[in-house]
């Protein structure tokens, strides 16, 4: 066992991060047939009495049947080697019960497990199944409410910059100060400077009132509801900040770094986003801000680039490149279409 564990936490880490089943990184099929090594994925990936946030029956069946089906090819000797009864008799059980339609399923809330793993870790820490740290999040993977927001699920560019806030670099913007996100989502990125990198204050905000519900849900089940440490707002950009709830949240916790990942995708929302960040500046010159997008569409992220520029703004690159799927070992997200990490200042 103790030569395929890595191995196998790794393929726990994507499992519970409902990773794409076809990108699963599986330890080799010779393995898997051992009795030690069923004995600890059903554990460790199936076992709803000791794991209470795993993921959506339809998704464990999936990866179950995989599973089986990898121990019966590697299999030479059907008496030798079994398949656990554990195994089958969770597999038996899901197909018994059957899974809930595809409709349905969309809307399902799902639990997302996230591990955290800082670029700084020592290779003698103790990271593996239960102490990798992690954040858990209740997810609609496949929903998009009324007013178009996407704020149901956490996205590459989230998980790109929390995959660099996680690096000695990134770590050090965030570590002591006071954060401010706009268009948090699920708050995954806030969660992650409160819970594991040491941020002062974290004050994470949505535009869409929904989505801070589901939001502060999640802050919840990271034990994070004292506002001494995270604040929960909705703010709609565009709008003067003059007697506002932001402003006594700035007076309280001055805002040192501005966040926010994914919110450059819509090219009618740019100009409110810029305007507000100019509205930041007006209260905090030396203000920096941390803006990561997925370059979908060049055109409108080169958008984004020259309404920063018109405000006067200093944009800068900042060089990280997501680490091919195969060499991730947390936060695993698709590294195939360009990621970008901007850093604004203004000129004091």
């Amino acid at each position: 066992m103790s030569d395929i564990d890595p191995q196998l936490h790794l393929l726990r880490r994507q499992y519970l991060q409902l990773f794409e089943p076809d990108f699963l990184a599986w330890p080799p099929s010779k393995f898997l047939k051992g009795p030690d090594v069923q004995k600890w994925l059903y554990k460790n990936l199936f076992d709803p009495t000791r794991n209470s946030r795993l993921p959506p029956e339809k998704y464990q069946m999936r990866i179950l049947k995989q599973l089986v089906d990898k121990i019966e090819k590697a299999t030479e000797d059907l008496d030798k080697d079994e398949i656990s009864d554990e195994i089958m008799t969770c597999l038996t059980s899901f197909m018994s019960r059957g899974v809930l339609p595809e409709f349905d399923a969309a809307l399902e809330e799902a639990y997302v497990t996230f591990t955290c793993i800082p670029e700084a870790a020592d290779s003698s820490d103790d990271y593996g199944n239960t102490s990798d740290p992690t954040i858990t999040l209740l997810e609609q993977r496949h929903l998009i409410s009324g007013s178009r927001t996407t704020g149901f699920r956490t996205w590459e560019a989230s998980l790109h910059l929390g995959s660099y806030l996680l690096t000695r670099d990134g770590s050090r913007l965030v570590r002591g100060k006071n954060v401010l996100e706009l268009g948090a989502g699920t708050g995954f990125l806030s969660i992650l400077l409160a819970k594991h990198l040491q941020a002062n204050h974290v004050t994470t905000t949505d535009g869409d009132e929904g989505v801070i519900e589901s939001l502060k849900e999640n802050l919840a089940l990271n034990n994070l509801e004292d506002q001494q440490q995270m604040r929960t707002e909705t703010l709609r950009w565009g709008h003067d900040f003059t007697g506002t709830w932001v402003e006594n949240d700035y007076t309280t916790h001055p805002y040192d770094v501005v966040i926010g990942a994914d919110i450059t995708y819509d090219k009618v929302a740019i100009s409110a986003l810029v305007s507000t960040l100019d509205s930041l500046f007006d209260m905090r010159p030396k203000l920096s801000v941390i803006i990561a997008g997925v370059v979908r569409n060049a055109d409108t992220f080169q958008t984004f680039r020259d309404d920063c520029v018109r405000h006067q703004f200093i944009v800068g690159d900042i060089n990280f490149e997501p680490k091919p799927m195969r060499q991730q070992q947390a936060l695993f997200y698709a590294a195939a279409v360009p990621m970008k990490i901007l850093s604004i200042t203004r000129p004091c």
